[in-house]
């Protein structure tokens, strides 16, 4: 049952210090500051569709925990990916840059350098804790981009993508350490194939999570939660048909559907399992109404590993997934959940991307974001959520930017409501007026070449050279 906006501003004011929303906020001495500062805990899922949560519309798949979270918080429908694949998507989130600007554009195994900024250096230089468990993406050992190297104290898990497929593998990271994992047993001619299968490395990430929560409770702490989940294990589906590598089906086993079905539903769900123990951690530790619990995805489903996409209808009323520019390869969902700060139950249009989380997050730390962003805070919005919400924020972005380079170089601009596609660097923009066509199924460029003329002139200065990803036709 929710409360009423009445009960609600009644009893906020308990929690987190008894000052809504104090974190961030100014006039506050440095003692106080230090006291209301949240800690800020933000779970990506890897390759989880917009339409794969019941909250957002899911029928099929279970999950309680993140529909609880939902209840419990607001839910975004239009919060947009950094890119339409990992790690890019990854690197616009931790860098506060969208991909016409941050250094990693693509999957390929270019790290971050030493003078990128990540949310985490701004937050441990804030004073907070840092911890990363799970999928970093970003740079492989002995490279400037290893997460200790970007402003983690502490990591847990893979550092390659390709490595990240496996989720029975032989070893996982632990700083710049190999742990080995005793008891899997990888294939000696398929790379990337376990034939003894014994630790799930979904199962170790989660557990390493609460460890940390646990460490670190009694300061200001930021943990972010890369879970691998639901991503397929791509070699495996190569070589064995079935790359949706769970444990069991859990409560899916008995159904008819293929075995990628059942493994993809059982990943999630198991997912969802642990975000509820996230959130009855923090309960139980009675930080609660101090923690600020971020929910979403690196970017639309996938059909991987066996899995169809369209069998438990993953993208919802969205055209594309993954490797998509189209809206089902980057809207995804968004949970944001703070007990006693956000109004419970709440559902909102307002419009941001992953490229304001580091923004966001120094002013909820008390401190300042680099300078030179693409991305802005959104403490205004939560404000005014936490007040109840409104349609429409005066913290609106001109306009979003994507670029993607395989298969050619395909580029996307959201602009109001509009939304422009254009698939091929020669190619004319494709234009869709999402207040009508959530689908993307019709193309209004010749009826709006005012609409068209204008964001190409965002084309023209919403990117920078980039050595790895140069424009070229």
């Amino acid at each position: 049952m929710h409360m009423n906006r009445r009960e609600w501003l009644r009893t906020a004011g308990t929690a987190a210090g008894g000052s809504l929303l104090a974190a961030g906020c100014a006039g506050t001495s440095a003692a106080a500051g230090e006291a209301r500062r949240p800690n800020i805990i933000f779970i990506l899922a890897d390759d989880l569709g917009y339409g794969d949560l019941g909250c957002y519309g899911q029928k099929v798949i279970q999950t309680p925990n993140i529909d609880r979270m939902a209840s419990e918080g607001i839910r975004f429908t239009q919060c947009y990916a950094g890119s339409t694949v990992c790690a890019p998507s990854r690197c616009s989130l931790m860098t506060g840059l969208h991909t016409g600007h941050c250094w990693i554009r693509g999957n390929q195994r270019v790290p971050l350098r030493p003078t990128d900024v990540t949310v985490a250096k701004v937050l441990k230089d804030a004073g907070y804790a840092t911890g990363l468990m799970g999928k970093w993406g970003l740079g492989n050992e002995d490279t400037t981009g290893i997460p200790n190297l970007q402003g983690f104290d502490e990591f847990f898990g893979y550092l390659d993508q390709g490595h990240a497929h496996n989720y029975y593998p032989d070893f996982l990271w632990r700083n710049q350490n190999r742990v080995p994992l005793e008891g899997n047993v990888q294939s000696k001619t398929d790379e990337g194939v376990a034939t003894e299968k014994k630790v799930y490395s979904h199962d170790l990430i989660a557990q390493e999570a609460l460890d940390f929560i646990d460490r670190h409770h009694k300061e200001p702490f930021f943990l972010y939660l890369a879970v691998t989940t639901p991503h397929a294990n791509n070699e495996a589906g190569r070589a064995l048909g079935d790359g949706m590598e769970v444990p069991d089906y859990g409560p899916y086993a008995d159904q008819t559907w293929p075995n990628p079905e059942k493994g993809r539903a059982a990943m999630i769900t198991r997912m969802d399992r642990d975000v509820g123990r996230v959130l009855d951690k923090l309960k139980e530790l009675g930080i609660d109404g101090n923690t600020l619990v971020f929910f979403t995805s690196d970017n639309g489903p996938h059909k991987e590993g066996g899995a169809d996409p369209e069998f438990f209808d993953d993208n919802g009323p969205l055209r594309g997934i993954k490797r998509d520019l189209y809206e089902g390869g980057i809207r995804v969902p968004m949970i944001a959940r703070w007990p006693g700060q956000l109004l419970p139950g709440h559902t909102s249009n307002h419009v941001w991307a992953f490229w304001d989380f580091l923004p966001t997050a120094a002013e909820l730390a008390g401190t300042s974001a680099p300078d030179g962003l693409d991305g802005m805070s959104m403490m205004q919005a939560f404000r005014l959520l936490g007040l109840g919400g409104v349609k429409r924020m005066a913290v609106q972005h001109e306009y979003l930017y994507w670029e993607f380079h395989e298969g050619g170089i395909k580029q996307a601009v959201r602009h109001g409501d509009w939304k422009a596609v254009r698939l091929g660097i020669d190619q004319p923009l494709e234009l869709y007026d999402l207040t009508k066509d959530l689908g993307e199924t019709t193309n209004v460029a010749d009826q709006h070449p005012d609409i068209v003329k204008h964001i190409e002139t965002y084309l023209q200065t919403a990117r920078t050279d980039n050595e790895h990803w140069p424009l070229k036709s």
